[in-house]
């Protein structure tokens, strides 16, 4: 288990601790699902994910926990106005994404010059990023090779 695992592992476990809660095998295995993922997921996503593996683990099951990560402060709740709530690990990489307008399609992207630029900018101004989340808006590839549009 990595060190970062490790670390978001044991902040989980003293958060159930602190608020009289178990550490249950369904909510470790949950928990080992999200951080495996390495990208944000939503609640289906991740069930289908463990469905598979552990077919005992209920839709309702992977909502709670979700929710759980979240209040722990180890997930961080993402929304794109799709009425999907994805969740990513909280600290983790920043994402950023686009959203095909179309098909509803979410695709994460990194860029480490939009990040630095944005900090510069944040600096100059004297202002302190405390949340950032760049959403670019259009029509992806598919939609567009579908309704015969030309970029």
């Amino acid at each position: 288990m990595n060190q970062t695992k490790r670390k978001v592992k044991e902040q989980f476990h003293l958060f159930l601790s602190n608020k009289g809660l178990k550490g249950t095998l369904q909510r470790s295995l949950i928990l080992d699902a999200f951080l495996d993922l390495d990208r944000s997921t939503h609640i289906d996503e991740l069930y289908l994910i463990l469905r598979g593996k552990h077919p005992n683990i209920g839709h309702a099951t992977v909502y709670r926990a979700l929710r759980l990560f979240a209040s722990a402060g180890i997930a961080r709740e993402i929304n794109l106005g799709d009425g999907l709530t994805r969740y990513g690990v909280a600290g983790g990489r920043r994402h950023d994404y686009l959203v095909c307008n179309d098909c509803g399609t979410v695709t994460e992207f990194e860029n480490g010059s939009i990040e630095r630029y944005q900090a510069e900018v944040a600096r100059s101004m004297g202002f302190t990023v405390q949340s950032l989340k760049i959403e670019l808006r259009g029509v992806c590839n598919r939609c567009m090779a579908q309704a015969g549009r030309h970029s």
